[in-house]
């Protein structure tokens, strides 16, 4: 268990295999290419947090690289693999992307415990990490999280929890279609991803 914790394998019986799915494990594929041309390539994933009345709750969102559109989001007072991985579960039924999605997160034991691997490996996604210590390896979820915390959360005083949660869900949903990003030439998320969507059923199949 040390061995493989550190990365160190026997030279013997299937060290190859073992080194190249503890390589696979822990690739950045991304490395800091933000791009995706077309929707359900490429998402991103992260977990802040936001605290009132003593409690702190964790708010878990998984965005689509292409329009930068919230696919899925969760709520909860606890950071584990439970809910990253019920986030990722509402975003891929939701969407049903086909299989070789990337899905980038940092290493995080919420994201890298053998159960979110197992369920990842389960549902054909490609997992992509950000090497340690670099937040500009998920920069897109920063700049999500400093948005939502700069114009939702930290404008308001909750009275409650149902009133906190009742927020965010209409600040996700005035994200997605009301807020023009400069990634998608100002158009909103929805606008974008649908223009996409409009070009592809007008192209005539090969």
């Amino acid at each position: 268990a040390i061995m493989h914790e550190n990365g160190w394998f026997s030279i013997r019986g299937g060290a190859k295999k073992l080194y190249e799915m503890s390589k696979q494990r822990k690739e950045n594929i991304l490395s800091q290419n933000f791009i995706a041309t077309e929707p359900n390539q490429v998402w991103v994933s992260d977990v802040t947090y936001f605290s009132f009345k003593n409690v702190r709750y964790y708010i878990c969102v998984v965005l689509d690289l292409y329009a930068r559109k919230v696919v899925a989001y969760s709520i909860s007072n606890n950071n584990s693999t439970r809910l990253t991985k019920s986030t990722l579960n509402k975003a891929y039924y939701a969407r049903m992307p086909k299989e070789g999605l990337i899905f980038h997160s940092d290493r995080g034991s919420n994201y890298t415990s053998r159960t979110f691997i197992d369920f990842c490996n389960t549902l054909g996604i490609k997992r992509s990490l950000s090497r340690t210590g670099t937040p500009y390896d998920n920069s897109v979820m920063e700049a999500f999280f400093k948005t939502l915390k700069a114009e939702e959360l930290y404008r308001h005083s909750y009275r409650s929890e149902r009133e906190f949660r009742e927020k965010v869900e209409k600040y996700i949903e005035f994200y997605n279609d009301k807020r023009p990003h400069k990634m998608n030439r100002n158009r909103t998320p929805n606008d974008s991803e649908k223009s996409f969507l409009t070009q592809l059923s007008k192209t005539p199949n090969k």
